[in-house]
């Protein structure tokens, strides 16, 4: 019987980071008495809204592949929850997609999120710091053209996004602790929008 020779595959880099600093760091400055009470990320969600997909389907299509080059996963369709006559938009329609990323690809995402796609925002004066009360943060981007993997020549319609990082922590303060820690580039105080 021959052995084969397999490794594991690599700890994402920004996973490794966590692992051995941030996660230490955290503890202290927020003088937890566990390490296991450390907040972490829990999971990523892209959601791209496509009203006009009620009108020329093609235009959800170009979403789902957008969605697909920038994560890596297959997106999946969102319909609409009740109809709404000022919309034209009846109960069950496609109006958009969405991606929920965890694990190896959730941490390779939010790496290449900071490093690479937030500093080349337009007039990029830092984001916002408005958590949901409960830790998590949410924040849009006007156009999928950020992400170096979107092909400029191949784009019909700049789309924008909605990205939510779900965390484990309790408040927004730890919330902003764990991001701030990883880098994310948010809004000084007295900076204006």
């Amino acid at each position: 019987m021959a052995t084969t020779d397999t490794q594991a595959p690599a700890m994402p880099r920004l996973k490794q980071r966590y692992v051995d600093e941030i996660r230490a760091g955290l503890k202290e400055s927020l003088a937890l008495g566990n390490i296991m009470e450390v907040p972490r990320l829990e999971k990523i969600v892209l959601n791209m809204g496509v009203g006009d997909a009620v009108k020329d389907g093609r235009l959800l299509d170009a979403a789902l592949e957008d969605l697909a080059t920038i994560t890596g996963q297959k997106a999946v369709i969102t319909k609409a929850r009740k109809s709404i006559a000022g919309f034209k938009l009846r109960e069950g329609n496609a109006i958009g997609a969405k991606v929920t990323l965890r694990g190896d690809r959730m941490w390779e995402f939010l790496d290449r999120l900071i490093s690479i796609a937030v500093p080349r925002i337009r007039d990029f004066r830092g984001l916002p710091t408005t958590f949901d009360g409960s830790g998590n943060y949410t924040f849009g981007v006007t156009e999928q053209l950020i992400f170096p993997e979107i092909d400029y020549d191949r784009v019909d319609v700049t789309r924008g996004m909605h990205i939510t990082i779900v965390t484990t922590a309790r408040t927004d303060a730890e919330g902003k602790a764990l991001l701030e820690a990883f880098g994310f580039p948010f809004r000084r105080e007295g900076q204006g929008s």
